[in-house]
């Protein structure tokens, strides 16, 4: 008879091992906020890892928005939204989201991952397909095996595959997710050609702008504006982690979807509404994406430094478009190398190795902050260089 636990031993034995080899990057306590420097064990480090890309979670406004929120809502909601936990402040976010996105109605989860479980256990039945891009958040692919219906993946950002499969016709409803940024490599959904397809044989459209929202489109509101394709997409689902400087989750769309998913997404009708000081948050961090264009402009004039500054030195950046810039090594044991090395120098950067991504595209993930100064940014690429040389990947 095997015993149940027997592989967390397993696991414990080689967690072990990794520690004491200094190859262990995960779950670093970090002992002050997510700023463009942290605290590390009493250390400064320059964070170029972090999805805080607008510097929001540390704005004065947002802050102070969620202290007041508390002094008048107290901590919690204290309750399920769909019997006593739904505030008056869920309701005004919802419309705000719904205004900003150019959407009918919203719908606010605790956090993202229970937005697109939700979202698609709820819509996909049993005739039904989700289409999906190799390369979706699991997040997306867990709402998948949640519901009822099938799930077919093509090729990453290949309009070719997915084309194929939208020939083939399987008698149900049929759903394209994709992320709208890839949160690895930072490269985009082909969206234009995404819609299209969806239009010619009759599919619907959710993008999921985690990673997109507060970063493009000339307001803001993520790849959809940013493509022209607002109309075409009709869920923009998204997170709070990210440029809102928060924690939860929304979708936007038509008022019958959004209905619809309110009383039927398990994950928000049996789970608590998110907490007031987060709402309240969230809801500041939108009005400060509309009247402060100016952070979003710094944000892409250090992305652009970083592309080429990355480039320049002859690291593999694969198609990053976005202040996601990945560091493509191929090698689990180099990236640990890289990790450290760079730590060393003062730097924190994600080591990303199967199976986040596929084996043999090993990469050291970096993304970088409005607030990030020049003087750090240098830095930056200074610690690259020299670590880059001493293991000879560039």
């Amino acid at each position: 008879m095997i015993d149940l636990f027997a592989k967390c031993s397993v696991f414990s034995d080689q967690l072990r091992f990794a520690k004491e080899a200094g190859t262990y990057f995960f779950f670093r306590t970090i002992e002050s906020s997510q700023d463009t420097e942290v605290t590390i064990h009493g250390r400064r480090i320059i964070m170029a890892s972090s999805n805080n890309y607008l510097g929001l979670s540390n704005h004065p406004r947002v802050k102070e928005a969620a202290v007041r929120a508390v002094e008048r809502y107290g901590t919690g909601s204290s309750g399920s939204r769909i019997l006593n936990g739904n505030l008056d402040i869920h309701e005004e976010l919802e419309k705000k989201l719904a205004r900003f996105f150019r959407k009918e109605d919203a719908l606010v989860f605790a956090t993202g991952y229970q937005t697109n479980l939700g979202i698609i256990s709820a819509l996909l039945g049993r005739h039904d397909t989700a289409i999906i891009d190799q390369y979706d958040h699991a997040s997306i692919i867990d709402g998948c095996r949640l519901s009822f219906g099938n799930l077919k993946k093509f090729r990453h950002n290949d309009m070719e595959d997915l084309s194929a499969i939208l020939r083939k016709e399987n008698g149900g409803g049929r759903l394209i997710i994709v992320d709208g940024v890839f949160s690895m490599e930072g490269d985009l959904a082909n969206l234009p050609c995404i819609t299209r397809l969806a239009g010619e044989h009759g599919a619907r459209v959710m993008v999921d702008d985690a990673h997109g929202i507060g970063v493009l489109g000339p307001g803001g509101r993520g790849t959809a504006e940013h493509f022209g394709v607002e109309n075409e997409v009709d869920l923009i689902m998204g997170t709070y982690s990210k440029s809102l400087g928060s924690i939860g989750g929304f979708v936007a769309g038509c008022k019958e979807i959004i209905q619809y998913i309110r009383h039927h997404g398990r994950s928000m009708v049996f789970s608590a509404g998110l907490a007031p000081p987060l709402v309240s948050a969230v809801s500041t961090a939108l009005d400060i994406i509309e009247e402060e264009s100016g952070l979003r402009a710094r944000l892409w004039k250090n992305t652009r430094k970083m592309l080429q500054g990355f480039a320049d030195m002859g690291y593999d950046i694969g198609a990053s478009q976005t202040p996601i810039i990945p560091i493509i090594i191929r090698d689990t044991e180099r990236v640990y190398q890289m990790c450290e090395l760079l730590f060393l120098q003062g730097i924190f950067v994600s080591p990303v190795i199967s199976p986040a991504v596929p084996p043999g595209r090993e990469l050291i993930r970096t993304s970088y902050m409005a607030t990030h100064t020049e003087e750090q940014l240098d830095r930056v690429l200074d610690a690259f260089a020299t670590a880059g040389k001493q293991i000879g990947i560039i």
